[in-house]
């Protein structure tokens, strides 16, 4: 099948216009939003200004917003390190699971120490329950070249049932009453709020800082990319690739792990098998539209929780279907995911026209190809030898002059 187009990567584009296809794809999703909202019988218009509104209309929701910004931005960081050694980690979900889990064994068994100790040691549980649980495949793909995709995806359900088998069994409180319910943490365990909104904020500031230099100014980080632009290199390079591996994804999956023990401790003040909240799905898309770059995540994790909570605020708002905000969140997030591939590519039509009349030329006059045929054959004789399709000719020619 002849295709009218075809796609050129680009070996680099202009800011501006890297700039103008961006701010494209974000007005082309504006606009096919709109559509869809007006299948549904709303008004874009009102819609959107109300999405908004339910993101940054007052003190509130602006630090709703926040909450929902600080875990999307601090697994996106931690899903960076291993995106930038091209190491597909989808297992974000479970890592963050299992972060919670080690961090509220620790609240759990421990909740007398003083809480500036407390904390930290929280804190290191849950790095390390992410860290580890983050190894297993690292090892595997180290070791054996398995598929890093199907594997971090499938962990994801075991952590997310292992905590769920707690709630129910081992971990159930006593005095819930027979409610699937894990104890809440003491106050100790508890983050502490710094204006009206919980400190898991000052750890993304850092954390943002401390990844970009991580990556654009360590040793390390340095190896994880030239990892990551190519293995040969890496080996001609006499970079140790087991190890890199392994070391980049202790890091990423202990970040999504302090993502569970900050939603542990400072929004559901206990463990719940739902505790990660689809941010280590969520944390793939923002990573991509940042580009790998960790000061970038920042803000594109501040926009898509803005879209979050505008989203949930419209269904209350406007009594709109949780659907209905879940396709404009798809619309939008085609656009602009699609927009990533004009970046890296450009389109040149080859014209399916011009072929076809190519096409129909070549059939017309064949003397040309005749032509180019009858070279090949002359070049393949062999001491004046005349071919055997040039004989069969002459012989056809004599048999018509008989027959005349």
């Amino acid at each position: 099948m002849i295709f009218p187009f075809m796609a050129i990567k680009r070996d680099d584009i202009p800011k501006k216009r890297a700039a103008v296809i961006r701010i494209s794809s974000v007005l082309l999703s504006l606009l096919f939003a709109g559509v869809v909202l007006l299948f549904f019988d709303l008004n874009p218009f009102v819609v959107f200004g109300t999405i908004i509104e339910g993101s940054v209309g007052s003190a509130a929701r602006i630090q709703q917003t926040i909450v929902k910004a600080v875990p999307l931005t601090v697994a996106s960081l931690g899903v960076l390190v291993a995106f930038k050694m091209k190491f597909w980690n989808i297992g974000g979900e479970g890592q963050i699971v299992m972060g919670a889990l080690a961090a509220s064994f620790v609240a759990l068994n421990f909740g007398d120490v003083p809480r500036p100790i407390l904390l930290p040691l929280m804190a290191i549980a849950a790095v390390a329950g992410g860290g580890v649980w983050a190894l297993i495949p690292a090892a595997f793909k180290a070791k054996m070249g398995t598929n890093e995709v199907i594997f971090t995806l499938m962990m994801n359900y075991i952590a997310i049932k292992f905590v769920t088998y707690l709630q129910y069994g081992p971990w159930r409180d006593p005095a819930s009453k027979g409610f699937p319910k894990i104890p809440n943490f003491s106050d100790n365990g508890l983050l502490p709020s710094l204006f009206g909104i919980h400190i898991g904020w000052i750890f993304a500031l850092i954390l943002v800082v401390l990844v970009y230099l991580f990556i654009n100014y360590t040793k390390k980080g340095y190896e994880i990319a030239v990892v990551g632009a190519s293995i040969d290199t890496a080996k001609y390079a006499g970079i140790n690739i087991p190890s890199v591996i392994m070391i980049a994804m202790f890091v990423s999956g202990g970040l999504c792990g302090l993502v569970g023990m900050i939603q542990a401790s400072a929004i559901e003040k206990t463990l719940v098998y739902g505790i990660s909240a689809n941010y280590g799905f969520t944390a793939i898309i923002t990573t991509w539209l940042a580009r790998l770059n960790a000061v970038a995540v920042l803000f594109v994790c501040v926009a898509f929780a803005m879209l979050l909570q505008g989203a949930a605020f419209i269904q209350l708002a406007m009594n709109v279907p949780a659907a209905v905000a879940g396709v404009v969140q798809g619309v939008l997030l085609f656009f602009v995911l699609g927009s990533e591939f004009f970046l890296r590519y450009r389109i040149r039509f080859t014209g399916r026209g011009s072929l076809a009349a190519k096409a129909r030329g070549a059939r017309k006059n064949p003397s040309a190809d005749g032509q180019r045929g009858g070279e090949v054959y002359e070049t393949g004789k062999i001491d004046g030898e005349s071919s055997a399709d040039e004989r069969t000719c002459g012989e056809t020619s004599a048999d018509g002059e008989e027959a005349r």
